[in-house]
C-alpha cells in the first residue's frame, strides 16, 4: 500500500498563500491557553537532529537513511530514542493539571517526525488545532475503514484544504475483507458483535501505522465512555500495540485532552472557528462507521450512538483496547470494581425489586395493578444520565395505579435478566400490563418522561 506523506508546519514560508498566511500563532491567550511562536521569534537550529521522514507503514528499521520531504522543516530538539528510561507514569502525573496545548506541545517536541496524530473525523480536529498553536510540524494519519459517513469523507478534505496537510490514510487489507463479507455478509456485526468487523477494518490497520511511530496522539477524554476512559492518563506506556522497535514499551500513547470535558471541546473549536463534521448537527456526537453510529437523543451519554444494540458498557472498538480492564466480560465486571457505585433511582417512591419480587411479577398472571420498571447498573453512565427523568416519571405516575420499580440487573443476575426480562443494554426498561403473562420491553431510546408516558398510555 503506498501513502503519500505529508508533514504540517505553521512556518509563515510553508503557509504561503494558504489561509493561516495571516493567522500565524503568536504568545498570548488564545482561548485560555498560551500558544507558541517559537518560529517567529527563534531561528531553527542547524545543530538539531533531523528524523527519517517514513510513511506510517514503513518497515522498522531503525538504520534507515533520512528521507526528507519538500514540506518538512528542521526537525524539532532531540527526539527520545529510549522511552524505556522514560517514567512515563511520573510524566503523567506532572502534566495532569497541564492544558491540551502544553500537552501536545511536549509530545511534538519530544518524538518529531515519530509521532502522529489519529484522526476519526470528530471532534477530534481539535488536536490538529492545538498541533497548529504550537507551531512544530506535525503528522496526521487517519483510518478509512471503507464504511465511513459521505460526510465523514467530505469533512476530510475540508480539514487537508484548511490545514493546509495530507492526512495520512491507512485502508484496511482487501482480502480479509473480502473474506469476512463473502463469509458472513455485510452487516454480520449485528448479528454477532462488532469486535470482528473493527478487528479487520481499524485494529489491523491501525497496529501497521503504529509499527512505522514511536508515539501516537489520540483524542480520547474520560467522559466519553463509562468504565472504559474514565481512568485514562494524559500520557502512557502504550498497553495494547507496539511501535518502531517493536516489543511491549515500544509506544508511547498521548492523550492531552483526557482531563478536557466535552463541553469544554465545542467551545475551543467554536471560538478557533475550526471546520467540524457536519453530522455534529444532525445529532451525533461520537462518530464511526455509517452502519455503527447515529445520533443520540437528548439526556443520552454519546457513546450510545456507537454500537447501540450492544451492551452499554463495552463501548470500545479495539483501537483503546488497552482502556478494558482485566474481569470485563461482554462488559459486565466480574470483579469487585463496580461494588462501590453509588445506586440510582433512590427516590422514596421507586420499589426496588429483589430477585425473588421480579421471578414474583413474571409469576402473576393476574396481576391488579401495572408495574413500569428499570433494570440498570449504578456503573453505567447511560442509567445516570436518566435518573432525573426517571424520578419525574415517577412523581406524574405517583396518583395512578402504575407502580414504579426497578431491578439493578448487572452482575449476578445479569444472565437471568438477559434470559427472563429482555435484558439488552443498560438501561432496559419493561411494562408489565394489567392481567398479561409476560412484561413489555420499551423499543426506543427516548427516556424523556413523554415519550416513557405514551409508552405506558399505549397499555392501559
Amino acid at each position: 500500500m503506498s501513502m503519500a506523506f505529508s508533514v504540517a508546519s505553521s512556518s509563515p514560508a510553508l503557509f504561503h498563500g494558504s489561509s493561516f498566511e495571516q493567522q500565524q500563532p503568536r504568545a498570548g491567550q488564545v482561548g485560555g491557553l498560551q500558544t507558541f511562536d517559537r518560529y517567529l521569534r527563534l531561528p531553527l537550529s542547524s545543530s538539531r537532529r533531523s528524523s527519517a521522514v517514513k510513511p506510517l507503514n514503513a518497515e522498522a528499521k531503525r538504520s534507515e537513511g533520512i528521507v526528507p520531504s519538500a514540506a518538512t522543516a528542521s526537525a524539532p530538539a532531540e527526539i527520545v530514542d529510549k522511552m524505556e528510561a522514560e517514567d512515563y507514569q511520573n510524566l503523567a502525573l506532572e502534566l495532569e493539571n497541564a492544558s491540551p496545548l502544553e500537552i501536545i506541545d511536549k509530545a511534538l517536541e519530544r518524538f518529531g517526525n515519530e509521532i502522529a496524530i489519529a484522526f476519526s473525523g470528530a471532534e477530534d480536529v481539535a488536536l490538529i488545532e492545538y498541533a497548529r498553536l504550537t507551531g512544530r510540524p506535525f503528522r496526521v494519519f487517519s483510518l478509512d475503514t471503507g464504511r465511513l459517513n459521505p460526510e465523514t469523507y467530505r469533512f476530510f478534505d475540508q480539514v487537508e484544504k484548511h490545514y493546509g496537510i495530507r492526512i495520512e490514510y491507512m485502508f484496511p487489507d482487501a482480502s480479509e475483507v473480502q473474506d469476512l463479507v463473502r463469509s458472513k455478509g455485510l452487516f454480520s456485526f449485528y448479528e454477532d458483535g462488532h469486535q470482528e468487523c473493527c478487528r479487520v477494518r481499524k485494529v489491523r490497520p491501525l497496529r501497521r501505522a503504529l509499527k512505522g511511530l514511536r508515539a501516537w496522539i489520540t483524542g480520547q477524554r474520560k467522559d466519553q465512555s463509562p468504565g472504559t476512559r474514565s481512568e485514562i492518563p494524559v500520557v502512557q506506556v502504550d498497553p495494547a500495540f507496539e511501535g518502531l522497535d517493536g516489543g511491549v514499551g515500544s509506544l508511547v500513547k498521548w492523550n492531552p485532552v483526557a482531563n478536557v470535558k466535552g463541553n469544554d471541546i465545542w467551545s475551543f473549536l467554536q471560538a478557533m472557528n475550526v471546520p467540524v463534521n457536519s453530522l455534529h448537527s444532525q445529532g451525533y456526537i461520537s462518530i464511526g462507521c455509517e452502519p455503527c453510529t447515529r445520533a443520540v437523543l437528548p439526556g443520552q451519554h454519546e457513546r450510545e450512538g456507537r454500537w447501540w444494540w450492544e451492551d452499554a458498557k463495552a463501548k470500545e472498538c479495539g483501537l483503546h483496547k488497552g482502556n478494558i480492564k482485566e474481569g470485563y466480560v461482554n462488559g459486565n465486571s466480574n470483579g469487585q470494581a463496580h461494588v462501590n457505585a453509588a445506586d440510582l433511582f433512590t427516590t422514596p417512591n421507586v420499589v426496588n425489586l429483589t430477585r425473588i419480587g421480579i421471578e414474583n411479577l413474571l409469576k402473576l398472571e393476574g396481576r391488579e395493578q401495572p408495574w413500569l420498571v428499570v433494570l440498570y447498573a449504578p456503573w453505567c453512565k447511560f442509567c445516570q444520565g436518566m435518573e432525573e427523568s426517571y424520578a419525574e416519571l415517577e412523581e406524574k405516575l405517583a396518583g395512578s395505579s402504575v407502580k414504579v420499580a426497578k431491578f439493578r440487573a448487572d452482575g449476578d443476575e445479569k444472565a437471568f435478566a438477559e434470559q427472563q426480562l429482555q435484558l439488552g443494554s443498560f438501561p432496559t426498561i419493561i411494562f408489565f400490563p394489567k392481567h398479561s403473562a409476560r412484561p413489555i420491553r420499551y423499543p426506543s431510546e427516548k427516556r424523556d418522561v413523554d415519550s416513557l408516558l405514551a409508552f405506558i398510555k399505549a397499555f392501559q
